[in-house]
């Protein structure tokens, strides 16, 4: 086969990830010395190129708007407008945008899809027009799963032949969570979607060579601990050693019986504990897995080949060199639940009633502080995984045997991210237990774990506002961040599937269920979790004995053809140009190609917001419900939209007009300008208003904003739209102690200058008085405000990231490249 060798480029000790980019910077012609002659500590700059650019429905909108957008300008400048169509292979899945709004009956499925249909016909035409008008895309309508696991089951090549030459697979995809895939030994990441364009227009990805921690495993997992507690441990483990902007290499004698099921839980939770990727080396557990979900026999061979040729096989006889070293024992994995609102603030089982009511309060049989009221299995993280859905089925089933019941005010929901679940759970006979307990099928997609949640139960949500309760989501997803998960829910706990299914039992979060009944069998006696909970041996036999590869095989058969509904869809508009409707409220034509502020000093500035620490894409531009009395709920009725109708902040991403009224609207939000208050207000001249009225009214007196900030801004969702949003806003700059990789990169590609304080400063820096900032040639910024003089490091990373910021962003960078049009002048001389 042909390739590109590393053999006597790459030294034997190279990590396997820096293998991967070797391989590519060969492959592409780009500068690899860094990679060739790597040894730990080493920096310098990399492009990436991928193989394949992987989307979903809320970040895909707004991608091929903008793509739609760029053919505009380049047909008004007089260009050919197929020069703007992906060169890569581009891959969509409609998976985030169904809401459990119909739960706990039978039909929930087929009433949520309807839903999800009614409301979403006209974006669905639009991908329709995108997969017509666009050669290299391909959409995976709605009902097929979600994104990330179909990618794991079907999607991911792990080494690929084409124009008659072998090279990895490589996915950079407009979802943090992409990582999943890495778990398979496909080296993925989050993009933000204004990059993910640039990459699917041929575009690198210019990056600083991230460091590689190497997370060597040994020992295997206690009976009882399931691999969602592995996994919250791991990302409690790594993200207080710190990897953020690191690619996690995991190695060592533990992977030898760790499943690619359990290792893509892992890989999925990455962006949970920062890094980059978090990677599993290609083994004998890697052709299992594609071999039982129905990859050719060819192509089991061709990774196995490729992977040995390369140095990518797990060889433990090779010893790597990693610029960072951490060891894990499996055997120190014990039941775990994280919350109430980062995925690393992890709580051993038998802690948490301690820790939700340290004052000792005792549980009550009723709807009051404490209570859970929404209980989902849910996301791609878990539910990917067969033993521990199997083993909600059997937690499920032991309940319903033994009289037990979820409590009347919880949302339960069931909404896996791939058919092949329903498939295993029905013929092990699991699902009428799970039904029981009020657990139907709600959707295939991302639903509670992204915040489409729907309502809660209306009594229960009416009783929960107007008394001011402080209750519990407890979901099997991946971020249970504040304001996230359904807007009258203030704290929310990751826990896997059978414990969720355990608190739905029980009601409530100040139960210790390692010594307290979850309630009373038929005769009266107590039972226990440990009454509920199976062995392993149990739920390895139930796996066993239902998941066949024939299931994957049948699942995928006809992926991209889509039911009858997405048959019937009609495209809006033939041809190489979209036609934009001006009265529409979820697509309007992007406004990023108009003429970009002038980079350079700013004089004056005032701050928008002042921010603290762990400040979340979900607070800078949340993707739930829209609340009828927002800013964005307010002008959606205006433009005759019904309060019903109004959708979530997800599926209005292609109209500009909702979303920058939606930038820093979570309900949670907590301004420092607007001491006292929670949700998108901020002050301006001593009046509180929201924090869209603000911006537009410093628009109108021509005074430039900025935000200033604390540590880890950006964390979460690589949702471009967190920087979109405060740039139409028309923030110039962000002061922050730190940022978390993708929104940093994402600021960058909206032409948002980010300014990073040197450790230690920035605490005094109130955002009160107006802000001036020099920039200066040294790649530092001086900052004065108050009398005060901070120097604040410029976190244009590389060449490219200085390019796209001079032009005002990735989009009017990439479309000067495709006029030919005149670059900008460099920095140092604005």
């Amino acid at each position: 086969m042909s390739m590109f060798r590393l053999r006597g480029i790459a030294p034997a000790y190279l990590p396997r990830t820096l293998r991967i980019l070797l391989e590519n910077a060969l492959r592409h012609g780009t500068q690899y010395e860094v990679l060739s002659n790597w040894k730990p500590g080493a920096t310098g700059e990399i492009e990436v190129f991928a193989s394949r650019v992987f989307l979903h429905d809320t970040n895909g909108v707004p991608v091929l708007a903008d793509l739609a957008a760029m053919r505009d300008a380049v047909a008004a400048a007089g260009g050919n407008v197929s020069t703007v169509d992906p060169l890569v292979p581009a891959e969509l899945v409609i998976d985030h945008s169904v809401i459990a709004d119909v739960f706990g009956r039978p039909d929930a499925l087929q009433l949520n899809v309807e839903l999800e249909y009614h409301r979403n016909a006209e974006r669905y035409r639009f991908l329709h027009w995108g997969q017509q008008a666009f050669e290299q895309l391909k959409v995976v309508p709605p009902g097929a799963g979600i994104m990330h696991q179909v990618n794991l089951e079907y999607l991911a090549r792990v080494v690929e032949e084409r124009d008659g030459v072998v090279f990895p697979d490589l996915c950079l995809g407009t979802d943090s969570h992409t990582t999943m895939v890495n778990g398979l030994g496909v080296l993925g990441w989050g993009i933000g979607g204004i990059e993910a364009e640039a990459a699917m227009l041929g575009q690198s990805v210019s990056m600083v060579l991230p460091p590689v921690v190497g997370v060597r495993l040994s020992g295997s997992l206690p009976a009882g601990a399931t691999a969602t507690d592995l996994v919250l441990t791991i990302t409690e483990r790594l993200r207080a050693h710190g990897v953020v902007g690191k690619l996690v290499e995991f190695h060592g004698p533990g992977l030898a019986d760790l499943p690619v099921a359990d290792r893509a839980t892992i890989a999925n939770m990455s962006p949970e504990f920062g890094s980059t990727a978090a990677w599993f080396p290609i083994d004998e557990q890697t052709l299992t897995y594609l071999k039982f979900t129905g990859r050719p026999a060819a192509q089991l061979t061709l990774v196995e080949d490729y992977a040995k040729e390369q140095g990518l096989w797990h060889d433990p006889a090779v010893e790597l060199v990693f610029d960072e070293e951490v060891h894990f024992d499996l055997a120190e994995v014990a039941p775990s639940i994280a919350g109430p609102s980062r995925p690393d603030q992890r709580i051993a089982l038998g802690d948490v009633k301690k820790a939700v009511s340290p004052e000792g309060a005792s549980n009550t049989d009723g709807l009051s502080d404490g209570a859970v009221v929404v209980a989902a299995i849910t996301s791609c993280t878990n539910t990917s995984n067969p033993a521990v859905m199997v083993a909600a089925g059997l937690v499920a089933k032991a309940a319903v045997e033994r009289g037990l019941s979820s409590k009347p005010w919880v949302k339960t929901t069931l909404s896996p991210g791939s058919r092949v679940v329903m498939d295993y759970l029905g013929e092990a006979g699991l699902t009428p237990y799970l039904e029981k307990l009020g657990f139907h099928l709600a959707g295939f997609g991302c639903m509670t774990c992204i915040g489409a949640s729907g309502a809660l139960i209306d009594e229960v949500g009416q009783q929960v506002r107007e008394q001011g309760l402080s209750v519990a989501a407890v979901l099997s997803g991946n971020r249970n961040f504040e304001g996230r998960i359904q807007p009258d829910v203030r704290s929310n706990y990751l826990a896997s599937p059978p414990l969720v299914i355990a608190y739905a039992l029980t009601g409530r979060m100040d139960v210790d269920l390692v010594t307290e009944p979850l309630g009373l069998d038929h005769d009266g006696r107590p039972v226990y979790l440990h009454d509920l909970w199976p062995k392993p041996s149990e739920i390895d036999a139930v796996v066993h004995a239902t998941l066949r590869p024939q299931m994957f095989a049948d699942a995928y058969a006809d992926i991209f053809a889509g039911d009858e509904r997405w048959q019937r869809l009609a495209d809006p508009a033939s041809g190489d140009t979209f036609a934009w409707a001006e009265e529409s409220t979820y697509l309007r034509r992007p406004p990023y190609f108009e003429l970009p502020a002038e980079p350079g000093d700013l004089h004056g500035a005032r701050a928008l917001v002042r921010l603290g620490d762990s400040v979340t894409t979900d607070h800078l531009s949340p993707a739930g419900a829209i609340p009828p009395d927002s800013v964005a709920g307010r002008y959606l009725q205006e433009q005759g939209v019904s309060r019903t109708e109004l959708n979530t902040y997800a599926s209005r991403r292609g109209n500009h007009l909702v979303m920058m009224r939606g930038a820093f609207a979570n309900l949670r939000l907590r301004n420092a300008l607007a001491e006292g208050v929670e949700g998108g207000v901020t002050r301006k001249d001593g009046v509180q208003l929201s924090i869209f009225e603000a911006a537009m009214s410093y628009r109108q007196d021509d005074v430039p904003v900025v935000v200033v900030a604390g540590k880890n801004y950006g964390t979460g969702s690589s949702r471009d739209w967190a920087a979109k949003g405060p740039a139409l806003l028309g923030v110039r700059a962000v002061l922050a102690q730190s940022f978390e990789r993708i929104h940093r990169s994402n600021l960058v590609g909206m032409g948002i200058l980010p300014l990073e304080f040197r450790p230690g400063e920035g605490d005094d820096l109130t955002g009160e008085e107006p802000i001036d900032i020099t920039l200066g040639a040294d790649g530092f910024a001086t900052v004065a405000s108050a009398g005060r003089t901070y120097r604040l490091r410029i976190r244009l990373d590389t060449p490219r990231e200085h390019d796209y910021y001079r032009h005002g962003g990735v989009l009017p960078y990439v479309l000067s490249r495709l006029t030919a049009s005149e670059a900008l002048p460099d920095l140092e001389s604005n």
